[in-house]
């Protein structure tokens, strides 16, 4: 694998986060207007020059024979996730929402992820292991492709955390007897990585950065060595195009993205399912708004049966 310094993610995929909100806002307009416009967000170009909205894909069940895909260890799996997800960041920095349903477009990611990380499970395996139809995965798949550039090739923190801990054992030079220490270290800091992969910090920092962050957090619970000598003692080996200020910033940024880190419930994520299918195919809203207006009228004959019900009646469903 090529160096980071040297690859397409330190020189494409890193951005302020001034550059992150104008891509989210370009991305976020243009569907808006199309909803304006169109009163959908996906629409096809029909041979005579027509725009229509396409079908929805509904599951199928595949008769096809299981194939048993290889069992991964946990720094695989762990790879395959931060790929995927850093996939699916970068996506939706061309795209919004209310153009590519984030669900279709996760699992592409995840098939994508898989390929590249030489763990390869098919489109119809993980189509079974998820009970959706594998043709939506292939039907996504190139526009994934496209809209990342092609720069398949994306470096996770998690190596990075490795890297260091090792070289926190020579700093510290560890005896044996307080190797147990620094396993403890890097399982906590391997921890926070997953919680930082969640926020906007790794379009906005490098890898490395993102690791030390994740192992910074991690120390303030085991206190294993002193975290700002170890920086000091990485600045003095290496040149650096930032100062150690600049890098213990970047730390305390991170540090407030994990703050705000907010997972949505169960009920907030079906309530912006239902929006987001409003704009990908306006039938949706129309049966929505049946069911809603069919509720109501249930919960309104209910409330006058209750009022023609005698005394004794209301009273005891009062009492209950």
């Amino acid at each position: 694998m090529a160096d980071f310094q040297t690859s397409t993610h330190r020189a494409k995929w890193i951005s302020t986060p001034q550059e992150l909100l104008e891509k989210h806002q370009a991305a976020n307009q243009r569907a808006i207007k199309m909803l304006e416009q169109y009163g959908i967000t996906r629409l096809e170009v029909d041979v005579d020059g027509s725009l229509s909205y396409p079908e929805p894909v509904l599951d199928q069940k595949d008769n096809a024979e299981r194939s048993v895909p290889k069992p991964l260890n946990c720094d695989e799996e762990q790879l395959m996730q931060a790929t995927a997800i850093i996939y699916f960041k970068r996506f939706y920095l061309q795209w919004s929402v209310m153009e590519h349903h984030p669900k279709h477009i996760m699992l592409t990611c995840i098939y994508a992820s898989c390929k590249v990380e030489e763990n390869h499970v098919s489109a119809e395996e993980l189509g079974k292991g998820i009970q959706q139809d594998h043709q939506m995965i292939l039907n996504n798949e190139m526009i994934v492709y496209q809209s990342l550039g092609f720069d398949l090739i994306v470096y996770a923190p998690y190596r990075s955390v490795e890297g260091f801990v090792e070289d926190m054992e020579e700093f510290c030079q560890v005896r044996n007897e307080e190797q147990e220490k620094f396993q403890d270290l890097r399982g906590t800091a391997k921890l926070e990585v997953d919680k930082i992969m969640l926020t906007d910090a790794p379009l906005l920092y490098a890898p490395g950065q993102l690791a030390l962050a994740a192992l910074r957090r991690s120390n303030e619970v085991h206190r294993v060595l002193d975290f700002e000598r170890y920086l000091e003692s990485i600045f003095s080996r290496q040149r650096s195009s930032h100062s150690i200020s600049q890098l213990i910033e970047s730390m305390k940024t991170i540090d407030f993205m994990l703050g705000k880190l907010k997972i949505p419930s169960t009920k907030d994520m079906r309530h912006i399912d239902r929006k987001l299918k409003s704009c990908w195919d306006p039938s949706s809203q129309d049966e929505s708004k049946k069911r809603e207006k069919k509720s109501k009228h249930k919960s309104k004959r209910t409330a006058s049966e209750m009022q023609g019900a005698p005394a004794e009646v209301r009273k005891f469903q009062g009492a209950s």
